[in-house]
């Protein structure tokens, strides 16, 4: 038996799969804990894990008239989502609830990062002038929360926190552009930007990087 070599693993289709499922899962806890946290029913925790997950990506595949959706040519992770639901309402009890606001922040970076670096490629993918794909990757990762926050009757945190999250996603597009057009491996180039927009939100919640508002 032949161990496969690090370059034959690491093509750009499994590299993008590996990354949708982990943004995809990532997304779908965030949406889990915020459901948990507003108390929602069984109804609302898995239509707004469904959102979390699938709703920016749905968006991006509609504004590049993408077909099928990435939920529909992989409905297998619907069953995850389901799995997911059934498992947080079985074990998750009223004393979890007080500290899942600061949990939903690492998920909910993670999968900035993982939704921004495949996006962004999903749109270079389809041709895309590279600002569209950067945006592309943008809305890929910041719309899934936006929705999940408006359901939850929250005006989404993308727009009133003051922190940096879209800008993050942003920096990680582009950081993603400069790497391919840099000659790197296309699979290098998703693993920097995801780390990039990452870490980037991860620094601005920690250091409380403050982005300007609106001054009366």
């Amino acid at each position: 038996m032949t161990i496969p070599k690090l370059t034959e693993v690491l093509t750009l289709s499994n590299t993008q799969i590996a990354i949708e499922a982990a943004a995809t899962v990532a997304f779908a806890l965030s949406g889990l804990i915020e459901s948990a946290r507003k108390r929602l029913d069984v109804v609302g925790i898995f239509m707004v894990m469904g959102l979390s997950a699938f709703g920016g990506g749905t968006l991006r595949d509609i504004l590049l008239d993408r077909r099928p959706f990435f939920w529909v040519a992989h409905a297998g992770w619907l069953w995850v989502l389901l799995i997911l639901g059934i498992g947080a309402m079985v074990f998750m009890r009223k004393h979890h609830f007080e500290p899942t606001e600061r949990a939903m922040q690492w998920p909910d970076a993670l999968g900035l990062g993982l939704f921004t670096a495949g996006g962004t490629q999903i749109a270079l993918d389809s041709n895309m002038p590279i600002m569209v794909a950067v945006l592309m990757g943008m809305v890929t990762a910041v719309f899934g929360g936006v929705m999940r926050d408006m359901v939850c009757n929250e005006i989404p945190r993308a727009f009133c926190d003051h922190q940096p999250y879209a800008v993050c996603s942003f920096a990680g597009g582009w950081v993603m552009i400069a790497v391919q057009y840099g000659g790197a491996p296309q699979w290098v180039s998703l693993v920097t930007a995801a780390a990039t927009a990452t870490l980037l939100r991860l620094l601005a919640l920690h250091q409380n990087w403050s982005l300007p508002g609106w001054r009366a």
